[in-house]
């Protein structure tokens, strides 16, 4: 066009309106791909700060998972305690009352013995009435006295109420 090579002022105003079409879309183009940069930059950073949370959220998990394993190890050191402790005490029990014990503890839901507190079975939670406190107190130290209520064996101490 600016050489004038073009003839007919017919086809200098169409390639006048093929330039401004092209122009205008390459316009429209940019606005596009910038539109498109703004967007991908919006997600790159929604990426990185997910990338982020989730990276702690693995260290808590990692925190708590150490945590918990220290835990299961010292509950399980602690139950092995208990169990060697239990055997030892359980050897010098009369094979009777340990056997009655095993019986009791298995139907009572794990407790076959209960405390007797302040007149009361803590296994049951009931309080004795004075005519069975009686009795209780004057059964021999080394006898195995039971509740009537859950039949459990009442373990009798200076908070008895006796």
């Amino acid at each position: 066009m600016d050489s004038g090579s073009v003839g007919s002022a017919k086809d200098l105003a169409n390639l006048q309106h093929e330039v401004g079409a092209l122009a205008k879309r390459q316009s429209d183009l940019e606005d596009v791909v910038l539109e498109i940069m703004e967007r991908l930059e919006t997600g790159q950073a929604r990426v990185s700060e997910m990338t982020a949370r989730r990276d702690d959220a693995q260290h808590s998990l990692a925190e708590a998972e150490s945590r918990r394993d220290a835990a299961q190890a010292e509950i399980d050191a602690e139950a092995e305690k208990v169990t060697r402790e239990r055997a030892a005490i359980a050897a010098v029990i009369p094979a009777d009352l340990l056997k009655l014990y095993t019986r009791l503890r298995d139907t009572q839901g794990g407790t076959g013995a209960a405390r007797l507190y302040q007149r009361r079975c803590e296994g049951c939670r009931v309080e004795f009435a004075t005519a069975d406190l009686r009795t209780i107190r004057a059964a021999a130290p080394d006898e195995v006295v039971r509740c009537e209520n859950c039949s459990r064996i009442l373990i009798r101490t200076s908070d008895s109420g006796l």
